[in-house]
């Protein structure tokens, strides 16, 4: 990840600590998660590096051809939108992004308009 090592609230893939008052079941019902816990967890959060131990040893094409990533959505949370991209960007090597689509699916939300 670019950048330096980041403390904070679901950081490095650990839980995020809920007090009572963070327990928002029609918020959870909406999203399919807790979009206030969404909303406070950085846009740039790290994250631990979970991949099989041979994968991270395995050595690539120096010259691989850059891609076109496709995001489908619908009515997803803002900030975990932001954060998919946020990572996608953080976590890809630049000469692999071509270009970063994304396709609403007529989400009903006024932050898309």
């Amino acid at each position: 990840m670019k950048g330096s090592p980041r403390i904070g609230k679901g950081e490095h893939g650990k839980p995020y600590p809920l007090t009572e008052e963070d327990h928002d079941d029609s918020a959870y019902r909406e999203n399919g998660f807790n979009i206030f816990v969404s909303n406070n967890i950085a846009l740039e959060r790290s994250l631990p590096d979970i991949r099989h131990p041979n994968c991270k040893h395995k050595v690539y094409l120096e010259k691989l051809p850059n891609t076109s990533i496709i995001i489908p959505f619908h009515n997803e949370g803002w900030t975990s939108l932001l954060r998919t991209i946020h990572s996608i960007i953080n976590r890809t090597p630049d000469s692999l992004i071509a270009e970063i689509i994304l396709v609403d699916d007529f989400s009903d939300r006024g932050y898309f308009d």
